[in-house]
């Protein structure tokens, strides 16, 4: 498992709210508690809102506003994608501005949920796979909203490509790296996929309503 994949796996056991302790982590991961220390101080170097200590254990706190002033979703979705952009941009001044406001967002915005697909962010570090996934945004929202399948190609951990049906149902962010919460058809369970991992998205005609099971209500925490 890569780094990335190990933070990203980190931050999925995190969401839980339990206290977590390294030997734990290490143990689920399959790797030494140094590296979980290390991992543990580079999420909350990142802007990720962690407590804890080593011996005690971490667990996420909760989010908060950021100030001075409080962003609708929307609003808050716009600065990140503008951010993105700027990243990617040539001029230097530009990108170092860029980023150097996004590690002051980062270190007051702590990571949410966005309900009805407004979600953005994940990546500890640059900014390339969020600029990736973006790409990938409209058509998930739109699935999202009107309930409608896509059929994904995506590139699993191991670099093994495949193609899965599935109902889209939130999208959420963690750092800079966004995520795509579904019931995957293939595989009769409910996923998260990495937008940034998704080599295409493509609607299908077949539309899909609630069933028990099968709602966001009924994934496990």
């Amino acid at each position: 498992m890569s780094r990335k994949d190990r933070l990203f796996e980190i931050m999925q056991l995190l969401r839980t709210g339990d206290v977590l302790r390294a030997c734990d982590l290490a143990r689920t991961l399959e790797v030494s508690v140094r590296t979980i220390y290390r991992d543990m101080d580079t999420l909350a170097e990142s802007g990720v809102p962690i407590e804890g200590t080593q011996g005690t254990g971490y667990h996420m706190t909760s989010a908060i506003a950021l100030p001075p002033i409080t962003l609708s979703p929307e609003e808050l979705e716009a600065l990140h994608l503008g951010i993105t952009v700027l990243t990617q941009a040539a001029d230097p001044a530009l990108k170092a501005a860029a980023e150097s406001l996004a590690a002051k967002i980062d270190a007051s915005l702590p990571t949410r949920s966005m309900a009805d697909a407004d979600a953005w962010k994940f990546n500890v570090h640059p900014f390339a796979d969020t600029a990736r996934g973006v790409s990938h945004m409209p058509v998930v929202r739109a699935a999202i909203k009107a309930k409608q399948k896509l059929r994904l190609t995506y590139h699993s951990r191991d670099d093994r490509v495949s193609s899965r049906v599935v109902r889209p149902l939130l999208m959420e962010h963690f750092g800079r790296v966004w995520t795509l919460t579904a019931w995957c058809e293939l595989r009769t369970a409910f996923r998260a996929f990495r937008l940034d991992l998704i080599e295409s998205a493509e609607p299908l005609p077949e539309l899909f309503v609630d069933e028990v099971g099968k709602r966001l209500d009924d994934k496990a925490p």
